[in-house]
């Protein structure tokens, strides 16, 4: 079970992380009051989601690693993270960035992180 909440919380906190670091991109194209926005006030916005992001990663983390009862290792729960961060980055930039589009060498990219994953599970 804690296999599930650790993957679950890094999920939503991955979420957050590209909404913060990626969404002002968006936002600016949306909406004119955000692009007229000065460097130092997006910078604290990024920072507000991100806020977010660290109250359910370090949880994810704490309740995740073996040391603490949970089923990953660090190396694993590393590459766990990676793997939901670039996933989610594709579903975000593909949606909300419509010129954006996966070529073969993305796949080719995703498929070397899938070896991780196998890799990083191996006994």
């Amino acid at each position: 079970m804690k296999a599930f909440y650790t993957v679950g919380l890094l999920i939503v906190a991955n979420v957050f992380m590209t909404f913060a670091w990626y969404g002002h991109l968006k936002l600016k194209e949306a909406s004119t009051w955000f692009a007229s926005l000065p460097l130092f006030a997006i910078i604290v916005f990024s920072w507000m989601l991100a806020f977010f992001e660290y109250t359910l990663q370090v949880p994810a983390n704490r309740i995740g690693f073996v040391d603490n009862g949970g089923p990953f290792t660090l190396m694993q729960l590393k590459v766990i993270q990676e793997v939901i961060t670039l996933v989610i980055f594709t579903v975000f930039s593909t949606y909300f960035f419509n010129n954006e589009t996966l070529h073969w060498n993305h796949l080719a990219a995703f498929l070397c992180l899938i070896l991780a994953v196998y890799f990083v599970f191996m006994k």
